[in-house]
């Protein structure tokens, strides 16, 4: 006897061991169990995941020899030959391979005629979309007043391509992908049966990479007993499907947060040893980050896929929320550059290496800091043209303003703005830029980090920072002073959203105690204390802990004065331009209103 595959040997042959697709089962059971049948019914859902199984089991529950059943008997001559494929009254029809209108004409001619063999006679039209507009209109009448033997079941994976006059005489059901857990649960049964040694962790690669498609993981379990030689394993799943380890992948990630290149490097370099599928890699790494950042919100909901929860919920210890959002966005949008590049590989390094510089809290471990020659040369050009520097360094850096008449009797201008040096992304620049900042040039301060949230931007915006502005210490704090030391503190998104949004409580010998508005309470995690403790320590220069507490601010945090501050602006704004003579002319003469919120400060 030859050898017939998984996907067509377990072949469900009624609905009790259809996997998944309750919401379908459900309907198509009452449906028979209430003798209410429609005379049309669309399956609709991507491959594998039983359109034309359902069918077919419908099909044998209305021609079961023991009457209309939703548990056909499997036994009947009905039974048995839709079974097998050879019952006269089920016509199955591939609409891929007979698109033209001649071809549903001819097998329209003989709906007329009763079952030969059966209780109804059913037409299955599978990928029934492939059907030219000339077809769906010779299908049109018979569609909507069919005679009372017939039934039509029509199965597609694309039903937008059906026209809606179709559609509406259709009772319609939308097949859902399988989870991997139902698909891993399934494949077990199966493999028990078949007497087939396994490894769990191998199924869950499969199930992953069948993307909820039972017939596909059907065919893979096929492929991966030829492949590990009638035991399934993990790694040969691994090295079948050309995936790297997990294990591989975790460590990539914490490189990459740590900020090692050559770790980084020699990783990507043991990856590519098994010739694998970098798009599949990448859609590992995105797996990987989004369970990441489930760990990082709610750490219970965190799923136990591949048997590695606590190292997913450890690398949300170690990996900073922010970082974690920016690696996704850059693979998402990096995942379409890949077939774009001559070598694969290459395109896959420079986006790891991409989402690394362009994370706020990458830090060079390697030697790439300048000599001091370099520097005092950089100083002397600075001095000597006397020019602002009038453009980012890096993607993410604040522009440098050109102060205008500072003093009198000199030509030397100044900065307005120190530059951000930690926000950016070249690193060799960075450097570079970060110890020019220290050479006696004068520098007025001023917070104006774009990267900062909305709220953030605001607060640092409109607090000025004097020059001769004394540092606060930490004993002589108060809510006023707070505020002031906030604006100065070297610090951007989330935690200086944080600080943003507190007001100050006490502060005693080495602890700082602050109250966080309990509406921003979703953004804050313990484990953004190290960094608010290291930015206060910087300030202060000795080591200072800071604690968060969630209540009620009933004083005004840096946030609201700014929301306050703009919202003055903006009503002084609205005020000198409604006293305007030219803007009092143009409303009186076109009878026109004044579009307030249109109204916006000039940008420099």
């Amino acid at each position: 006897m030859s050898y017939q595959v998984l996907a067509r040997k377990w072949r469900p042959s009624n609905f009790n061991e259809v996997a998944g697709q309750a919401h379908v089962l459900k309907s198509l059971v009452n449906a028979l169990n209430n003798q209410r049948l429609h005379h049309a019914y669309l399956f609709t859902g991507t491959r594998g995941v039983g359109k034309t199984t359902l069918a077919r089991i419908f099909a044998k529950c209305l021609n079961c020899e023991k009457g209309i059943v939703s548990t056909p008997c499997g036994e009947c001559g009905s039974c048995t030959e839709i079974n097998e494929g050879r019952f006269i009254d089920l016509i199955e029809v591939d609409a891929a391979s007979r698109t033209k209108v001649e071809d549903t004409r001819d097998l329209l001619d003989n709906v007329q005629y009763t079952p030969a063999r059966g209780r109804f006679k059913v037409y299955l039209i599978d990928e029934v979309h492939m059907l030219s507009s000339h077809s769906f209109n010779a299908l049109l009448k018979t569609l909507e007043e069919p005679p009372p033997h017939v039934k039509f079941l029509f199965a597609t994976t694309d039903p937008k391509k059906l026209p809606v006059t179709i559609l509406s005489r259709c009772l319609q059901f939308n097949l859902k992908k399988l989870s991997p857990q139902m698909i891993v649960e399934y494949l077990l049964g199966v493999l028990e049966s078949e007497k087939i040694e396994n490894e769990e962790r191998a199924l869950w690669q499969i199930a992953a990479s069948a993307a909820g498609s039972m017939r596909d993981a059907l065919t893979l379990v096929d492929q991966a007993i030829s492949f590990c030689q009638g035991e399934i394993t993990e790694d040969g799943v691994i090295e079948m499907l050309g995936i790297p380890e997990h294990r591989q992948i975790h460590s990539l990630l914490l490189s990459m947060a740590s900020g090692n290149v050559t770790n980084v490097l020699a990783l990507i370099s043991e990856i590519s040893e098994h010739t694998p599928d970098y798009s599949n890699v990448l859609d590992g790494l995105l797996s990987i980050l989004h369970r990441i950042a489930i760990a990082q919100v709610v750490p219970a909901a965190v799923d136990n896929s591949f048997g590695d929860r606590e190292q997913v919920q450890e690398l949300a210890r170690q990996i900073s929320a922010e970082d974690v959002q920016l690696y996704y966005q850059m693979g998402i949008k990096g995942r379409e550059d890949l077939n774009y590049s001559p070598e694969i590989r290459s395109a896959f390094e420079m986006l790891i290496l991409r989402m690394m510089v362009f994370s706020p809290s990458y830090v060079h471990h390697d030697n790439q800091s300048l000599d001091s020659t370099d520097l005092d040369s950089v100083s002397a050009n600075e001095a000597s043209e006397q020019q602002p520097i009038d453009d980012s360094v890096g993607r993410g850096q604040s522009a440098n303003k050109v102060a205008e008449n500072v003093k009198k009797k000199t030509t030397k201008q100044t900065l307005d703005e120190e530059p951000d040096c930690k926000a950016s992304s070249n690193g060799a620049a960075e450097a570079k830029l970060e110890q020019a900042c220290e050479q006696p040039l004068k520098y007025e301060n001023s917070s104006s980090d774009e990267s900062a949230t909305e709220n953030t931007v605001a607060a640092t915006s409109t607090i000025e920072v004097r020059p001769d502005q004394q540092a606060h210490s930490l004993e002589s704090l108060n809510h006023q002073t707070w505020l002031e030391v906030y604006s100065q503190l070297n610090i951007n998104g989330i935690a200086s959203n944080i600080f943003a949004n507190t007001v100050f409580e006490k502060a005693e010998k080495e602890h700082l105690h602050l109250i966080l508005d309990e509406s921003q309470s979703a953004v804050y995690s313990e484990d953004i204390l190290p960094k608010l403790s290291h930015a206060i320590s910087d300030y202060f220069n000795k080591s200072v802990a800071v604690h968060i507490q969630i209540g009620n601010a009933e004083l005004e945090t840096a946030s609201l004065m700014s929301q306050r501050i703009n919202q003055e602006k903006h009503s002084e704004m609205i005020n000198e331009f409604e006293q305007d003579e030219n803007v009092q002319e143009l409303l009186k003469h076109f009878s026109g209103t004044l579009a307030k919120d249109s109204i916006l400060p000039l940008k420099d």
